[in-house]
């Protein structure tokens, strides 16, 4: 079966953390099948690199280094794509890190500084500067990739848990917020995606056999997964719904 199209023609992108898993194929998706433009930024040259080399989009495709944590990074990046592209029709917010800890009342505050910072600050960053941008244009859509750990703790994941609930509670107050500028913010929260990020989880078989267990369609996800969601909400399709955290996890959370 074929993509399925969601009218993303020449439709502005800003992805984060898009040199790899779920990022890389959103992006990838964008380009070729929707034909968007798209500014990918990650905190490391050679991925952004190997990124590009990937994807040969050309034109379409603009990547640039960015700690999203920084505010002025952030400033540099939207700055750029501005001067680029002329506008911002969506930011997908899909950075995201963690550093197992045993407890999080047992870490180190400078690792829940840099989980807080990597995954909530970087969200809150971004969309503060593509709203500004999209109250200017009278539309736009930021999606942020979440976690269905955001309501439901594991062990190693505590600090991880709480940032993704935060920016399921910043999607919430933004949607509310900029709904009179017709800009719509929701976000896709998966259970664990096959990616690099999770292989210390499911590269282990036993882990993996087990993560399964609780999965009623029976299998993990892959990247391509989640991007159809993420697209449907940068879509036209979706300009009634706002303020949303769909769950992409087999049915997890229902078992």
């Amino acid at each position: 079966m074929g993509h399925l199209s969601y009218g993303l023609s020449s439709r502005v992108f800003v992805v984060t953390g898009g040199s790899r898993g779920i990022g890389l194929e959103i992006v990838r998706r964008l380009v070729r099948d929707e034909q968007a433009k798209v500014v990918l930024c990650a905190r490391k040259q050679e991925g952004l690199d190997a990124a590009v080399a990937a994807l040969d989009a050309g034109d379409n495709l603009l990547a640039l280094p960015a700690h999203i944590a920084r505010e002025e990074d952030v400033a540099n990046l939207f700055d750029r794509t501005l001067k680029a592209f002329g506008r911002v029709d969506a930011l997908i917010n899909n950075v995201g890190m963690n550093l197992l800890t045993a407890s999080t009342a047992d870490a180190d505050p400078a690792t829940w500084q840099k989980i807080i910072d990597s995954n909530l600050n970087g969200t809150y960053l971004c969309s503060r500067a593509a709203a500004q941008i999209m109250k200017r244009q009278g539309q736009g859509k930021i999606v942020s990739i979440s976690s269905i750990a955001a309501r439901r703790s594991a062990p190693g994941m505590g600090i991880y848990s709480v940032a993704k609930a935060g920016i399921e509670s910043l999607t919430r107050v933004l949607a509310i917020e900029l709904a009179p500028d017709n800009i719509q913010v929701n976000a896709v929260a998966p259970s664990m995606v096959k990616t690099g990020f999770s292989m210390p989880f499911w590269s282990n078989p036993e882990t993996h056999d087990e993560i399964v267990k609780g999965i009623p369609l029976g299998r993990l996800a892959e990247p391509a997964d989640i991007v159809e969601p993420v697209l449907f909400l940068c879509s036209a399709g979706a300009s009634f719904i706002t303020g949303q955290v769909i769950d992409v996890d087999g049915g997890a959370t229902i078992a």
